[in-house]
């Protein structure tokens, strides 16, 4: 235990040693029944005397901080305790200061928490991003790892190749051959998640002050990281086939953007897909205007009818587009594996910002991977999933029929986790988002995910994937009453 001393203070050793264990404890930092060091090892590692780590721990023991077992140790003792939400109480440095409290957490993580606060027996949430992971065979993947690291032993443990294990890579390029882009292992380059892949395109391309121009509404945590890193976000109104490409040469000439971000296939928040004329005008503009696009296909393999739509990147034929994609969203956020497909002299530069800000993804994650994609459970997994979730739209697709107003409205997505629905007039998603925590269940407000936080606050996101039928049936039943409650107070 390293416990720091200033020899110098007029403060006896004895007690500046026991006021920090004393901190500790109060905090919860040393919870109960934690032996603390033998006071001949604590007083060897402090270079004191054994006697002033004695009287430190006399006086915690007078103050109904430890007690001693016989034989065994020094022990911490039961406290109550309340953990400092901030750092009000310390006197922090005027850097530090200048520091406005920014919002860390997601707005799915928000609602979440609200649930949780809520203190409601059986919580059921539908704010999250993500597919059902209880779904992914953990067993079978347990077994993966084992596999690879006996198999390729301390290999998969170091570094590895800068762009990302090659055998996965081929692996990505193969089964985005099969959904009909076609791409090389070089041009693809492993990231940890979608996010990390949209940060580096972000940071490679554009500066603070620059221009971009996003889907409105579009995916928060990407408005969010925008925000961060000090763009200028501009939004481009959409309808039931996506971005309102008619509306975009204005913007380009108006506003001369660095990049476009969009998200094509089962958009997030909205579920809708942009059209087929509408790709190849998006992609026309931003060759005339010479303007990079940035396309976030997050789940646009999880198409439950219709017909698929080629991705921009398919369409592409020179270096215009960025591609990003996940595994995370399908298998499990915590694999944290996304990529980049891009051509050109942008890869290199990508590559390099990649290596700089954290040297390289899981080198054993991304073989585990590569062995569970390689040999088919991926598109098992996949197809398998699609059948679940499609059935578990429809439970969501009915309850609401059910269970909500009338005047409610909706799309039936094609594809994807959610279900955008807008509430009757005079009701707003996010003064109606404590009411349902309160009755068990959550979504994410509408307002989140626009570029002005004052539009969108009709609307709300509802993820169908990530629970049973019987719990949508439930939740959405939840949902109808904290609506019909607020409607009577509106």
């Amino acid at each position: 235990m390293r416990i720091p001393l200033n020899r110098e203070s007029p403060i006896p050793l004895y007690q500046q040693i026991g006021d920090y264990l004393k901190k500790a404890i109060l905090s919860g930092n040393l919870t109960a029944e934690t032996r603390l060091p033998a006071s001949r090892q604590l007083a060897l590692d402090l270079g004191v005397n054994r006697t002033t780590v004695e009287n430190a721990y006399a006086m915690l023991e007078a103050a109904g901080l430890v007690f001693s077992r016989m034989g065994s140790g020094t022990y911490v003792l039961a406290q109550s305790f309340t953990r400092p939400k901030n750092n009000a109480e310390i006197n922090l440095p005027l850097w530090q200061k200048n520091f406005q409290a920014d919002e860390a957490l997601s707005k799915a993580e928000l609602a979440d928490e609200m649930l949780q606060a809520a203190g409601h027996a059986h919580p059921i949430s539908f704010a999250g991003g993500i597919s059902d992971t209880r779904q992914f065979p953990a067993e079978e993947f347990r077994k993966i790892l084992q596999t690879v690291m006996r198999r390729d032993q301390i290999n998969a443990l170091e570094y590895g190749e800068r762009s990302g294990y090659a055998p996965l890579r081929e692996g990505i390029a193969h089964i985005l051959a099969s959904q009909g882009l076609q791409t090389n292992s070089e041009s693809i380059l492993i990231t940890a998640g979608s996010q990390q892949a949209i940060f580096l395109v972000s940071q490679v391309l554009l500066k603070p002050n620059d221009v971009i121009l996003v889907e409105n509404p579009t995916y928060s945590v990407a408005l969010d990281l925008f925000r961060a890193l000090g763009f200028q976000i501009i939004g481009v109104p959409m309808d039931n086939q996506g971005m309102q490409v008619e509306k975009l040469e204005k913007l380009l000439q108006q506003h001369h953007p660095k990049l476009i971000y969009t998200i094509p296939n089962f958009h997030n928040p909205t579920g809708t897909c942009l059209s087929s004329p509408r790709r190849r005008e998006l992609i026309a503009l931003a060759e005339r205007y010479n303007v990079p696009i940035l396309e976030d296909d997050f789940v646009g393999d999880l198409r439950y009818e219709g017909r698929a739509q080629p991705s921009l990147k398919a369409l592409d034929q020179n270096g215009q587009v960025i591609y990003v994609g996940t595994f995370s969203k399908m298998l499990m956020p915590g694999l944290r594996v996304g990529f980049i497909v891009a051509d050109g002299p942008v890869f290199n530069s990508l590559l390099n910002f990649k290596r700089v800000s954290d040297l390289a993804t899981s080198t054993l994650i991304q073989r585990a991977l590569d062995a569970y994609v390689t040999v088919g459970r991926y598109q098992t997994y996949l197809h398998r999933s699609s059948q679940i979730f499609r059935k578990r739209r429809d439970a969501m697709v009915s309850a609401i029929k059910r269970h909500l107003p009338a005047k409610v409205t909706f799309e039936i997505p094609t594809g994807g986790l959610f279900i955008w629905l807008k509430l009757p007039e005079a009701l707003s998603a996010e003064k109606l988002l404590p009411a349902a925590c309160q009755a068990g269940v959550a979504f994410v407000p509408g307002n989140f995910f626009f570029v002005d936080s004052e539009q969108g606050k009709e609307w709300l996101r509802l993820n169908f994937a990530s629970q049973p039928a019987e719990a949508i049936e439930e939740g959405i039943q939840r949902l109808g009453k904290a609506i019909r409650q607020s409607a009577r107070g509106a």
